[in-house]
């Protein structure tokens, strides 16, 4: 400990008021790896069918949002594609209820 000390004094990190931030390569990854997608949503008829869209597709780990618009039967989401996929999105809403694919 008193290595690790003297060489933080020594680099002038200790007592200058200055901070060192380490970001792990993991970090900066997750953040390069998200993506937005629109996926047109079929069988929305009612009020209830756009929060059961969104809980759906919220469900799968990776989605970060999930916006749905009732009137273009759309839903956006935001997700990692280092932990999901399009595809996955899509299943959890079809086996809801809502078939779900890429619009555009």
């Amino acid at each position: 400990m008193k290595k690790i000390l003297v060489a933080a004094l020594g680099l002038g990190l200790i007592g200058t008021g200055q901070y060192v931030s380490i970001t792990s390569p993991a970090a900066a990854q997750s953040v390069a790896a998200e993506e937005t997608m629109t996926f047109a949503i079929e069988h929305m008829t009612c009020a209830l069918c756009p929060i059961t869209v969104k809980r759906a597709m919220e469900g799968v780990d990776g989605v970060r949002s999930v916006e749905v618009d009732f009137d273009a039967k759309t839903a956006t989401v935001v997700f990692d594609t280092a932990t999901t996929s399009a595809e996955t999105i899509s299943a959890a809403s079809t086996q809801a209820g809502y078939p779900a694919r890429k619009k555009g």
